[in-house]
């Protein structure tokens, strides 16, 4: 008698063992894949850090940050780094042509005034104003007011500003502990704010300037690590960019346009 239906018997039972095993085999990947999961090592969060902020009369919350960064105030004339102390930028030194002009240089305070801070933006440049931009947009005048008379900062065609560091009076790259920004009519309570980088691009945090409460405008937040970690910081001031046809809340618009004065850092340390 022929064997042959007895031979088509065994392999298919042979293949349908075979089948079983592989779906039982994947099952055990998987389940091991998502077991490995829950055990892979997780990163750490970043530190705490000290946040310095104020609206209205700023000028006490500025000294407590300065205070915070320590003394000295190392000017452009002190090579780092410096033993101690912190660096400010007011824009009251930039005049000529870097004066209301779209094409202020982001490497203005490291290579003509050493101070080891160095600005890019996504939009089409830099503007430093010594009118609050009502040369650009007439009602700007009434909008902003300065901290520090009479100058102050914003980027043109964004509302980002990233801002990264030297060693003062050297290319080295740098870090820093601390950064605090005085801004000018915060409207709304996350439409400027300062995000903080380490060296290998990740977050530290971010950290709201609170909304103007007064006739002056200004609002202030400054961060301190307990060590220098931060390697750059990305400035968002306002909702949307400065221009002529640009119309601020308090304006009856729908933006909220906001402008910079006063940054403080603690003193740029080698990465």
């Amino acid at each position: 008698m022929s064997t042959w239906p007895y031979r088509v018997a065994r392999e298919q039972r042979a293949i349908k063992t075979l089948m079983v095993a592989v779906s039982v085999a994947l099952l055990v990947a998987a389940c091991y894949n998502d077991d490995a999961s829950k055990y892979a090592p997780t990163e750490p969060a970043p530190p705490a850090a000290t946040v310095v902020t104020g609206n209205g009369d700023i000028t006490a919350k500025v000294d407590e940050y300065r205070a915070l960064l320590g003394d000295p105030r190392n000017g452009g004339s002190v090579a780092g780094p410096a033993a101690s102390g912190r660096r400010e930028v007011n824009w009251d030194g930039v005049n000529g042509a870097n004066l209301n002009s779209n094409t202020f240089p982001g490497d203005f305070f490291a290579a003509t005034t050493k101070l080891g801070m160095l600005m890019t933006t996504p939009g089409s440049g830099l503007r430093v104003s010594d009118t609050d931009f009502s040369d650009i947009n007439g009602a700007f005048g009434n909008d902003f007011n300065a901290f520090s008379p009479a100058k102050t900062f914003a980027a043109v065609g964004s509302t980002i500003v990233d801002v990264t560091f030297q060693v003062a009076g050297a290319s080295t790259p740098a870090i820093v502990a601390g950064f605090g920004v005085v801004f000018s009519d915060v409207d709304n309570g996350t439409s400027a704010k300062l995000e903080a980088f380490d060296k290998a691009g990740k977050k530290l945090g971010t950290f709201y300037a609170p909304v103007r409460s007064d006739a002056s405008g200004l609002s202030f937040v400054g961060i301190k690590f307990g060590s220098p970690l931060i390697a750059r910081v990305r400035i968002t001031s306002g909702t949307s960019a400065l221009g002529a046809q640009a119309v601020d809340v308090t304006d009856g618009g729908t933006a909220d346009l906001v402008i910079m004065d006063d940054f403080l850092f603690s003193e740029p340390v080698p990465q």
